[in-house]
């Protein structure tokens, strides 16, 4: 018996009906249906595009059950795709053929040239080696590479040149290219190199923001992995490393309303611990200035077309989360799914149909 699914879809907000055939949503019944979702708000699966699992610090080893466990926390808030721009491994082909997690797109081990990452956790490469390493990677993977652009505050960024090679060879390979950047002059490297995305962008200037959207650059901020973070860091003895982290954080919110504003891809991201947190990413963004719907968006929709995947509509993946309450008037809702589908199958249901 085929499922039948009804409710109000995001973000249209148009009262509709989908009926699961296999793994894929159909517009037109299928046969005799069973309706499991009877109303209520129908997103299309969330989305983090910035998380790192498999492991939990840069002393802990890549480990294939944590990787599992990882996924299933994602999968369980909703959170039915992900994007890990950098890993202590190259993602497992299992990961792909276990129907029960979610969708990963994969921009293998983080590559730093030497010094500008935690020592042992990424794939350390010479600046001469970095442009063969990045389309490697691209291509062993599902299209990323994830390049450490800075690190700290007092140290030089990787050069531009060196960025710009390694951003046109990906590009080339039709690959795309993610950048950790905190750094002002980091950050400007990126922009200017044109790379797909910015993690973090703290520091970043504002008036490159129309380069940004001009040039299709997201910026990921992962404000609740800095947000999480201020009290510790204030507590902290003064020093120039403490207080270049602290107004760095306190441009962030602003400059995530700012890019926004100017028309850049902004984007949910969680960064850290724990896994399957990205709608606390959604309320920062919020708390940024960000409207609600675009915030939603940042987890949902936009986050969903930007990787390559479809949303809700005939002929797609049947993943979806329903909610008992409008995500728009209350985001809140997003941490209470009350029924997740993944690939066509229940995962979760809080209530009956």
């Amino acid at each position: 018996m085929a499922v039948q699914i009804r409710g109000t879809v995001l973000p249209e907000r148009e009262p509709r009906s989908f009926w699961i055939d296999g793994e894929v949503l159909r517009t037109e019944p299928v046969g005799a249906t069973e309706a499991v979702i009877d109303g209520g708000w129908l997103l299309p699966g969330l989305v983090d595009v910035h998380t790192h699992p498999g492991s939990e610090d840069p002393d802990d080893p890549f480990d294939d059950a944590k990787l599992r466990q990882h996924l299933l926390d994602h999968r369980d808030s909703g959170t039915l795709a992900i994007r890990a721009p950098g890993m202590a491994s190259r993602l497992p082909g299992w990961v792909h053929d276990d129907p029960r997690l979610p969708r990963v797109r994969s921009a293998g081990r983080w590559l730093t040239t030497p010094g500008r990452f935690f020592p042992g956790w990424g794939r350390e490469v010479d600046e001469q080696e970095l442009v063969a390493a990045c389309v490697q990677e691209a291509t062993a993977s599902e299209g990323w590479c994830k390049i450490i652009g800075d690190w700290r505050h007092d140290q030089p960024p990787l050069a531009l040149a060196v960025l710009s090679a390694a951003t046109a060879a990906v590009h080339e390979a039709g690959g795309r290219v993610a950048v950790h950047c905190q750094t002002a002059e980091g950050c400007r490297n990126a922009v200017l190199a044109g790379v797909d995305s910015i993690e973090h962008g703290m520091h970043l200037d504002p008036s490159l923001l129309d380069r940004m959207a001009a040039g299709g650059t997201a910026l990921v901020p992962t404000l609740a992995a800095f947000g999480g973070d201020v009290d510790q860091v204030r507590a902290a003895s003064a020093s120039p490393g403490r207080d270049w982290w602290l107004t760095g954080w306190e441009g962030m919110l602003t400059t995530a309303r700012a890019a926004h504003d100017a028309g850049v891809t902004v984007l949910a991201g969680t960064d850290s611990v724990p896994f399957g947190t990205v709608a606390a990413e959604v309320g920062w963004l919020i708390r940024a200035g960000l409207p609600v719907e675009a915030a939603l968006a940042a987890a949902s929709w936009s986050a969903r077309s930007w990787l390559g995947l479809p949303n809700l509509g005939d002929g797609a993946p049947a993943d979806l989360v329903a909610y008992d309450r409008d995500p728009v008037a209350d985001p809140g809702v997003l941490h209470e799914p009350s029924v997740i589908v993944l690939r066509g199958r229940i995962v979760k249901s809080a209530r009956q149909a």
